[in-house]
C-alpha cells in the first residue's frame, strides 16, 4: 500500500508553501483550498478549451506545494487563468534525469507535487510515466485527477467503432519504418489511434492507404479549440485531401479495425481475392484483401498475381 508521510516542520519546500494563499477563481470569486495531501498527483489539464479543467483539478493545484509541468509558459497561462500562484517546476524529456532525483526527495519530505502535461493527461506521450514509476516503487502516495484526453476525445468524435481501441502515439517518421509498424498493426481487431505532426500528416495517411486500404478513418485537428476541424472519410481520400498540405495544431489521426475477415488462412485468402478480382482491379483488390485479412502487403500481392495468371490460363 502506498504510504502517507506525515509532514515535519520545515520539510522540503512545503513550509514556504503553507506560508502561500492557497485557492483559485472562478467568475470573480476566490475559493480557498486546503493544503493537498503529501504524494503525487497526476492531474489531467484542458486540451485547449479551458473551461474543460475539473473542480477538482483546480483545489488540487491550487493546494500542492508545486506543479510539475513540461513548459512553464503554457502552464503559467492555466494558473493565471484560475487565480493560482502555486510554484511551477519544469520536467521533460531533456532535463527529467536531473530533475527526477529532485522531485522523489521532495516527496520524500512530504511535498504535495502535482504532475501535469501541456494539454490534456499526463503519460500520454510524455516523460512523466518514469516518475510515476519511482514513486509507486518508493511507496509514496500517488492519486490521478481525470480529465481530458486527446486521443480518447479523437475516438468519440471520429463515429468509429469505440468498443475497442488501441492508442499507437506517433508513428516512425521515415517511410519504410513507417510502413514497417503499420503492416504490424494491420490486423489489430481495434479502431487504432494515432498522433501525428502537421508537415508529416499527407505522407502518413497515403501511407496507412497503400498498407491499410480504404478503411473509414477521421482526422481531428485542434480539439476543444476556436478553430476545430475533424475530417472524417475512407483513408486514400483523406490522403488525396492533406496531400503537401501542413495544417496547424495538434492532430489525432483514428482508423477503423479491419473488416470481418482478418487473419484468413491462405485457402480463405484465395477465396476472397478470387471474388475481388472478378469485380476490382488487381490493385484495389490487393488494397481491399490486406485491409480485410491483416496480412503483408507484398505477399497478398503475390498471391493476387498469381491468381490473375492462373484465370487467364
Amino acid at each position: 500500500m502506498p504510504r502517507r508521510i506525515s509532514r515535519a516542520a520545515g520539510a522540503g519546500a512545503s513550509s514556504q508553501g503553507q506560508q502561500r494563499q492557497r485557492g483559485y477563481s472562478v467568475a470573480g470569486a476566490i475559493i480557498e483550498v486546503p493544503q493537498a495531501d503529501a504524494g503525487l498527483h497526476v492531474v489531467a489539464t484542458p486540451i485547449g478549451n479551458l473551461g474543460d479543467i475539473t473542480l477538482r483539478a483546480l483545489r488540487i493545484l491550487a493546494g500542492a506545494d508545486a506543479v510539475i509541468c513540461e513548459d512553464s509558459r503554457v502552464s503559467a497561462r492555466l494558473l493565471a487563468h484560475y487565480g493560482i500562484s502555486t510554484p511551477l517546476v519544469t520536467y521533460h524529456d531533456h532535463n527529467a534525469e536531473k530533475v527526477r532525483p529532485r522531485l522523489m526527495a521532495r516527496l520524500a519530505a512530504g511535498d504535495a507535487l502535482a504532475l501535469i502535461t501541456d494539454a490534456g493527461t499526463p503519460l500520454v506521450s510524455d516523460p512523466g510515466y518514469r516518475l510515476v514509476q519511482e514513486t509507486i516503487a518508493s511507496g509514496i502516495a500517488l492519486t490521478a485527477a481525470p480529465g481530458p484526453a486527446a486521443p480518447v476525445n479523437a475516438l468519440v468524435l471520429s463515429g468509429l467503432p469505440s468498443d475497442r481501441f488501441f492508442f499507437e502515439g506517433f508513428l516512425p517518421p521515415r517511410q519504410a519504418a513507417r510502413r514497417k509498424r503499420l503492416a504490424a498493426l494491420a490486423a489489430i481487431p481495434a479502431t487504432l489511434l494515432f498522433f501525428e505532426s502537421p508537415r508529416r500528416l499527407g505522407a502518413c495517411l497515403a501511407d496507412m492507404a497503400e498498407v491499410l486500404g480504404p478503411r473509414g478513418a477521421a482526422v481531428a485537428r485542434e480539439m476543444t479549440k476556436r478553430f476545430e476541424e475533424l475530417r472524417r472519410g475512407e483513408l486514400p481520400v483523406l490522403a488525396a485531401h492533406y496531400e503537401g498540405a501542413a495544417p496547424r495544431g495538434e492532430i489525432v489521426i483514428a482508423v477503423a479495425p479491419p473488416l470481418e475477415g482478418a487473419g484468413e488462412g491462405a485457402g480463405d485468402l484465395d477465396e476472397m481475392l478470387t471474388a475481388l478480382l472478378a469485380d476490382m482491379s488487381l490493385r484495389d483488390a490487393v488494397a481491399e484483401a490486406v485491409a480485410r485479412s491483416g496480412l503483408d502487403r507484398k505477399s497478398v500481392y503475390a498471391r493476387a498475381l498469381e491468381l490473375a495468371r492462373k484465370a487467364k490460363g
